[in-house]
């Protein structure tokens, strides 16, 4: 697979379903398009990454989303700040990645990057 595409995730509106749905309707394309696909959850957004009851409409397409091998990784300052220990993760959850992770993407010429 030759195509890859980053997706920062961290001014998305939590409480805006149908601008939130967004950025996972570009991954979802280019996954589609056989891209590898990362989103990079950071700030208030990864509370998207938290299995609870909140946003359920918009968890309900990231588990689509995932099912098609779009890679969720959550800003390990973020988690570490918005998400208590005792929270348990969405299934689809793959692991913390920190600002560097995403930082590299972006400067690696085989990588491209949307921010939202």
């Amino acid at each position: 697979m030759s195509d890859k595409l980053a997706i920062l995730l961290w001014s998305a509106p939590l409480d805006e379903p149908e601008r939130l749905r967004a950025p996972f309707v570009y991954a979802q394309a280019a996954a589609a398009l056989d891209a590898e696909v990362e989103i990079h959850f950071s700030g208030t957004t990864v509370r998207l990454l938290v299995a609870d009851t909140k946003n359920a409409e918009i968890k309900s397409y990231m588990k689509e989303v995932a099912s098609e091998g779009v890679r969720f990784l959550g800003c390990s300052s973020a988690l570490r700040r918005h998400v208590r220990g005792s929270e348990k993760m969405i299934p689809e959850f793959g692991g913390a990645a920190g600002a560097a992770s995403y930082a590299q993407r972006a400067i690696d010429p085989e990588w491209r990057t949307l921010v939202f």
